[in-house]
């Protein structure tokens, strides 16, 4: 708790030292902000496309087989995947309604863009002609394909070799996080930068802060609506009382919210769910640890969001379809978030690169994204409580009617 007050603080100092410096207006610490931006913009595009990669193939390949794919966590993934979806609908919904980007567009002057209502073209650029041209053209479908196809081949092999790749690509993926995880020291540093520049271009510009601020309302909404409303009705729709739920879980929900990590939360989440709710142990050690690496609700939300409004800003509008579209990459992508730190923002860089959209309205969004992520992973808490209790009812429900089946038949046959 210590060092989460410390990270809070050193944030808030950031944040305030930033909006001071922007008053000063002094060309050196604006050179300074702009250095700071470049180099934390191009760690983004360095980092983003190979996270997807290694965290698709080291899940997938670290399975036990292709049975345990299909069979034990197919109830899991089922659920997982249908709350995910709804998140990421709520949110565009929510954008719809609100459009905060309906009076901020700057436009890309001429520069190459994909072309969201090309479908045909976008379907044939799944599959990209070469390995390297994926990560080249930070064609992120294309390498989450490829990292799908690698893993599900891994599984396939002869058990040696199926051991030693699976440790090699987990090994990779865990450097990579080590990676991550030590440009989060310069957090703070980062934050003053985009701060200190978000101020600057605010000054006398109330319609980019007008905008930033109903997208950040899509995003907590979307988050809220979700979690108080969604979630809710599908446990009442399972005869499962949300308020019980919800009291029962409030401690690792509290623990998500500052921590800001499913993973660090998961021990407690493990222990309400088993003391608090009843759940079995057999369930929760099973459902909770799996929920935690794809069950990305906050994340999906956040995603499609953060999408659709950096590029509508630089002129890019989504048909119909493109936005139902938008809705199962957003899913996809969240779900092989596992364990990435400040994945959301790292996916969301990622897919805007692919459409050759520029990074500059994401450092707009950093400082807040703390915040946003907070509330993000108290959702996905929720989420995974909640995915885990409907599961063990469920099977509750199955065994005392195998149970009363078998019971039947032992009378029959007396």
């Amino acid at each position: 708790m210590k060092k989460l007050f410390q990270s809070y603080a050193f944030m808030l100092i950031a944040i305030m030292t930033g909006i001071f410096a922007a008053f000063l207006d002094v060309s050196f610490i604006a050179l300074f902000a702009e250095s700071i931006k470049a180099i934390f913009m191009n760690f983004l595009k360095l980092i983003a496309t190979p996270i997807v990669f290694l965290a698709i193939v080291a899940t997938i390949s670290n399975m036990q087989g292709l049975n345990e794919m299909q069979n034990l966590g197919k109830r899991v993934f089922g659920y997982t995947l249908f709350t995910t979806l709804l998140a990421a609908s709520v949110s565009l919904a929510l954008f719809l309604i609100i459009d905060p980007a309906k009076n901020l567009e700057i436009g890309l002057e001429g520069k190459e863009i994909l072309q969201n209502e090309s479908y045909f073209s976008f379907f044939l650029n799944i599959m990209p002609g070469n390995f390297v041209q994926a990560f080249l053209e930070n064609n992120v479908i294309g390498v989450a394909l490829i990292g799908f196809l690698l893993g599900i081949a891994i599984l396939k092999l002869p058990k040696e070799n199926s051991i030693f790749l699976s440790s090699m690509f987990s090994s990779l993926f865990k450097a990579l996080l080590k990676v991550a995880e030590f440009i989060t020291i310069f957090i703070p540093l980062a934050i003053w930068a985009f701060t200190f520049l978000l101020v600057k271009d605010l000054r006398g510009n109330f319609g980019q802060f007008h905008s930033l601020v109903l997208y950040l309302t899509v995003v907590i909404l979307a988050n809220i609506i979700q979690g108080f409303v969604v979630i809710p009705i599908i446990l009442k729709m399972k005869g499962i009382s949300p308020i019980k739920t919800a009291k029962g879980s409030i401690n690792a929900i509290l623990l998500a919210f500052f921590s800001k990590s499913s993973n660090a939360t998961l021990p407690l989440s493990m222990e309400v769910a088993e003391k608090k709710l009843g759940i079995s142990s057999k369930v929760a050690s099973f459902s909770l640890p799996l929920c935690t690496v794809i069950n990305m609700n906050g994340c999906a939300a956040f995603i499609l969001a953060t999408v659709l409004f950096v590029s509508k800003i630089y002129g890019i509008n989504s048909s119909p379809i493109g936005l139902v579209t938008w809705i199962f990459l957003a899913t996809l992508a969240a779900i092989g978030n596992a364990g990435v730190p400040m994945g959301c923002f790292f996916l969301s860089s990622t897919f805007l690169l692919w459409m050759n959209v520029p990074l500059t309205m994401m450092a707009l969004i950093l400082p807040f994204y703390a915040f946003l992520d907070m509330i993000e992973t108290a959702l996905n808490v929720w989420s995974d409580i909640s995915v885990t209790a409907i599961l063990d009812k469920e099977l509750k429900q199955s065994e005392r009617k195998r149970l009363g089946e078998e019971s039947f038949e032992s009378k029959c046959s007396a």
